[in-house]
This record gives C-alpha cells, structure tokens and sequence, in this order.
C-alpha cells in the first residue's frame, strides 16, 4: 500500500515539475488546481508514468477508498490509512489558504456533516464497523507559470487545532441566529440558512463560514528556512511508516531527513519532535 514517504521520493525522482504539460491532455484549459490534484494522486499511486486511463483509474481502485468533489473534502483516501486534501496557490497570492466552509482539520472523522454518506462508508468493506477517524495530509503547491514552484505536505495534527477549538467560534454564531425572533432555519451544512425572510416568502439568507489559515511554508518558516519542497512529520506518525517505505526515502539520493521541534497547534508554548523531509535538493 501506497503512502506519504513513497509519494515523495517519486516526485523527488521526476525531471520535469510542469504539470501543465505533464496533464495536458486531461485537465481543462488553465485548470492548475485540477492538475495539482491528478499529480498529487498519480505520485501516491505511483501512476506518474502512466498515460493510459483505464490502467491509471485501476491502479486507483487498488489504492484509493475514497475520490471526493470539489465541494466535498478530502479529495483523496488511501485505503486504510491516510486522507488527503489539496490545496493549490499562486505564487503571487501566496500568503494563505482558502478553506472556505471547512475549518482546519487537525484530523478527518467520520462524524463531520461536510462529508458526505460515501465518504462515511467509503471503507465498509476493508473494516466492518467502518472508519471513525484518519490522519489528513494537507498537500499544498505553488504554482508560477503553470509549473510547480513550491510544494509541501504537512499532517493536519501538526498544523491545524483541535476541533473543539474553531467549534467554540461557530457554536455562539449558530446559537445567536436560532435565537433571532420569527425566523425560518433551514436545515443546512453551513452555519445557517435562513429561508423565507420577506414577506413574499421569495428570499433566503446564507450564513458560510470562509476560513483562511496561513500556508504551512510561513508557519513553519523557522524550521524550513525557505526550502520550496519539503514534508513535515511528527516523529510519532513517521515511525508508524513500513520499515521498507523509510529505508527508501532515508537512501535515496538528495532527501534530507532532520529532527527538528514545532510548536504544538493546541498549545505553543509546548513542543512537538518532527521530522522534515527536504526533497528535490539535487535535481
């Protein structure tokens, strides 16, 4: 089974990082974030150098529970392991990430409304009871000139907090709407709908939330010193990798692998033992 240190390396191994070309053929004009997503998932699924559909959508099948939408995260699940959200930026609008209604995930369970009933069932054949929670990767690329500037891969445990954290903000928010006098609440996966609010009965309020969260290249600036290509993974998830998937990255030509420490997302002042990957250093 495909992971994280194995995705690596064969993009570590490739020459030429314009995925525009790469996916020309597949992706819609000057759809960089689409791109991004099929590189992300060929690398994991170690289809990078294959061009026919129906082998590459079988290699998925073989790796992947779970392929989500647009609207819906993550955009990818390996089977019994890790999921995978992909965000991509412009070089020139680099600073954060756009999550819009999703709030930063410190992991992905199976009781979070935004996913959707096939997600939530997605691995009822591979486990009986089902899956309650995964590790997320955030895979996040620069893209300059429809190449890939800079690309990084940190877990959510390591960069978002907990989720009783941004629930205390959405909770009051939800609760003072249900309290506004003579409203209609529609059921909804936002933070509100109010439906019919004029007195033709023709109009209706969407309440969203649009969370943006710094990219991982600024918060963890004080480790990476500007390295454009690296993974950030605590010592503790890395350890639980094949002992064969290590021994490949930490052998391989131009992969940098050094312990470092990282402010922990729940509480700063308290630090957490990483590993950062740096990769493409020789190309």
């Amino acid at each position: 089974m495909s992971n994280l240190l194995e995705a690596i390396v064969r993009i570590h191994n490739l020459k030429n990082l314009n995925i525009a070309e790469f996916y020309k053929s597949r992706i819609r004009a000057n759809n960089m974030g689409e791109a991004l997503e099929k590189f992300i998932a060929d690398a994991f699924a170690d289809t990078l150098d294959i061009t026919d559909e129906e082998q590459r959508i079988i290699k998925y099948n073989k790796i992947f529970s779970y392929k989500g939408t647009q609207n819906h995260p993550p955009d990818l699940i390996i089977q019994g392991s890790d999921a995978i959200e992909v965000k991509k930026v412009e070089l020139k609008q680099s600073s954060t990430l756009q999550l819009n209604s999703s709030y930063p995930k410190e992991k992905l369970y199976s009781d979070d409304p935004r996913i959707t009933k096939d997600c939530k069932k997605c691995e009822n054949e591979f486990v009986k009871e089902g899956w309650k929670e995964k590790d997320i990767i955030y895979s996040v690329g620069i893209i300059n000139n429809k190449e890939l500037h800079s690309l990084c891969f940190v877990y959510g445990e390591d960069y978002a907090a907990s989720r009783d954290i941004y629930q205390k903000i959405i909770n009051p928010i939800e609760n003072e709407i249900k309290n506004i006098p003579d409203i209609n609440l529609k059921k909804s996966n936002e933070i509100a709908v109010l439906d019919k609010v004029d007195p033709l009965k023709i109009t209706s309020l969407r309440v969203r939330g649009m969370w943006v969260i710094d990219i991982p290249f600024k918060v963890f600036s004080y480790i990476t010193k500007g390295q454009k290509y690296f993974a950030i993974i605590n010592t503790k998830k890395y350890n639980s990798f094949p002992e064969h998937s290590k021994k490949l990255i930490e052998n391989t030509k131009g992969i940098f692998i050094t312990d470092h420490k990282i402010k922990e997302p729940n509480n700063p002042v308290k630090l957490k033992a990483v590993k950062l990957i740096r990769f493409k250093e020789i190309l």
